[in-house]
């Protein structure tokens, strides 16, 4: 029996370390969040950058999309931000995000006043040149975030932080747990899970029919 799941372990390993390598990478993106808000409001975004390859990130442009307004930013200190058009870009001006952290950005934009989708193409600059265009459809290696504009309710144009007074704290809790509500999983984990467990499954039916045999 021993000698039998050593065997299964054995097969399970490798399908269990591709299915974790997935996961990594599919969840490891250039996010904005909240995913949903309201029609005219003045949103408070949160620009999430995890950095995944072996050197710093040292540049992250985003593009505000058609119908949105970029109004307001939140100061981050080893880093500067340059405004061209609908292009807003921060630019370390220190070691940037090393490998294995990620950094949030705060910003203000004013929302379409049209409910629908909008997305937020987002690009990834490295410290050896490279770059990580976060722009493709859902489902995607590098997609794109998407915010639901709904229709605001009577007295709802002004959500979070639309105060010029600043941010208070419960907005900012409110922002920061919409975002981990918001948090999606690319389908690629599940096609891995999918994948793993098939060839798991076939492993050990191969194995119990060796030893009937």
């Amino acid at each position: 029996m021993n000698r039998l799941s050593r065997k299964i372990m054995t097969l399970f390993a490798p399908a269990a370390a591709t299915l974790l390598l997935f996961a990594a990478v599919a969840s490891a993106h250039v996010t904005v969040a909240p995913a949903q808000s309201s029609t005219g409001a003045w949103e408070t975004y949160t620009l999430k950058v995890p950095s995944e390859k072996d050197v710093a990130t040292v540049q992250v442009d985003l593009r505000i999309p058609v119908g949105a307004e970029f109004k307001q930013y939140e100061a981050t200190p080893g880093w500067d931000v340059t405004i061209e058009g609908n292009k807003v870009s921060w630019i370390a001006n220190g070691e940037g995000i090393k490998a294995g952290q990620f950094q949030r950005f705060y910003f203000t934009a004013k929302n379409p006043d049209t409910a629908g989708d909008i997305a937020w193409d987002a690009y990834q600059h490295y410290a050896d040149g490279s770059l990580v265009q976060w722009s493709g459809e859902a489902g995607t290696e590098s997609p794109h975030s998407i915010t639901s504009i709904v229709q605001a309710s009577g007295g709802d144009e002004h959500s979070h932080g639309s105060s010029d007074n600043g941010m208070s704290m419960e907005e900012h809790n409110a922002i920061m747990e919409s975002e981990n509500n918001s948090t999606s999983v690319n389908p690629m984990v599940y096609i891995a899970l999918g994948i793993s467990l098939l060839a798991f499954l076939i492993a050990t039916i191969s194995i119990l029919r060796g030893r009937k045999e």
